[in-house]
């Protein structure tokens, strides 16, 4: 098929992050002849609407001129007045139908391509200056063999169904003799628009099947290998070997930190081998108890050292221990269902060292 892919590790659909980035390159799928197709059938029923309005000021142009055509001197200047004037009125009577045109031209590539301004597009690419690539492109490329068919099928329906229907009308062009000019006009205007509406239901048809046809070969065209769809998510999560070691270094400042306030704690609550947590309380400075630093296992037993190198006291209570360990975080302060344990405690510990004791 036209378009597919001829890469066969190439399986994976193209990733939000290719495509975004394609779209900044000016790289998405369009199809030529939709804009083709939309402005004959926008031109069409434009006509239609506005052939009746052009028809009567053109009627009332020749009328005004043959009316006062014995008072116009053909000097240089009244033929540049005159040219100047019919100009803006025929610009006046086609205005409406150009800006139409242009309006569903625009239209038909802002449906397809979305909301998109980029000027890279522009850039010059010296891969493109390559003879011999741009020659395969012209003459092998499946892609220009489509467009040549698409374009004899556009010149064969522009061709052949004008042709049939005045084959068909031939019968009434003789009667037309003896028609008065506007009975000529709106025949012209009424073959004019059979030949446009026999003429647009395969243009329709070519239009849509280049749409389709476009937008797959540009998914087909877009799709990635399994390393590359590995690669991108790597880039987006962050590589897990770097995320490890970051995760690491982190933890190892923390660390130190927890540890540097130790020595600021009032008493340390062990599991007693597993979890430590170190507490301090002042009630000038907040309402109850803070959890100044705690860990488990290793982190625990560097606790329970700079605990002991700083004479804090190191009291056993499991339970306690593993409460505040599950439902606090370092700088919390304890919850209010453990105020009474840590209460206990503390009492315990300021009874021994009355002189210092906490307030």
């Amino acid at each position: 098929m036209f378009g597919a892919q001829k890469d066969p590790s190439r399986t994976e659909k193209a990733s939000p992050k290719r495509v975004s980035k394609q779209r900044e390159e000016g790289n998405v799928p369009k199809a030529p002849e939709l804009g083709k197709a939309v402005s004959l059938l926008g031109g069409v029923a434009i006509l239609y609407a506005w052939i009746g309005p052009m028809a009567d000021n053109i009627k009332r142009l020749f009328r005004h001129f043959l009316s006062h055509s014995w008072e116009f001197d053909p000097n240089p200047e009244n033929v540049y007045n005159l040219s100047i004037e019919l100009t803006l009125e025929v610009a006046r009577m086609i205005l409406p139908i150009l800006l139409t045109l242009g309006f569903l031209a625009f239209l038909a590539q802002r449906l397809q391509v979305g909301k998109l301004w980029t000027t890279k597009v522009l850039r010059p690419k010296f891969q493109r200056f390559n003879i011999i690539n741009g020659l395969k492109q012209m003459l092998l490329s499946p892609q220009t063999i489509l467009r040549t068919i698409k374009s004899l099928l556009f010149s064969l329906i522009l061709g052949l169904i004008p042709g049939w229907i005045i084959y068909k009308e031939y019968h009434n062009f003789l009667p037309m003799y003896y028609a008065t000019t506007e009975g000529v006009a709106a025949y012209m205007l009424h073959m004019a628009f059979r030949l446009a509406c026999y003429a647009l239901m395969p243009i329709m048809a070519i239009a849509i099947f280049d749409v389709w046809q476009t937008r797959f070969a540009y998914n087909e065209g877009m799709k990635m290998t399994k390393s590359e769809v590995k690669d991108e998510q790597k880039q987006a999560d962050g590589d897990p070997v770097v995320k490890g070691q970051q995760r690491k270094k982190m933890m190892e400042v923390m660390s130190k930190r927890m540890l540097a306030d130790v020595p600021k704690a009032d008493v340390v609550i062990t599991n007693p081998t597993h979890i430590a947590v170190a507490l301090s309380y002042n009630s000038s400075e907040a309402p109850a108890p803070i959890v100044l630093a705690k860990g488990a296992d290793h982190l625990a037993e560097k606790i329970k050292e700079v605990a002991r190198e700083n004479r804090i006291p190191i009291r056993e209570n499991v339970p306690l221990a593993r409460a505040l360990y599950k439902s606090t975080e370092v700088g919390d302060m304890i919850p209010e269902e453990l105020y009474k344990a840590v209460a206990a405690v503390l009492a315990s510990i300021w009874k021994l060292k009355p002189k210092t004791g906490r307030p």
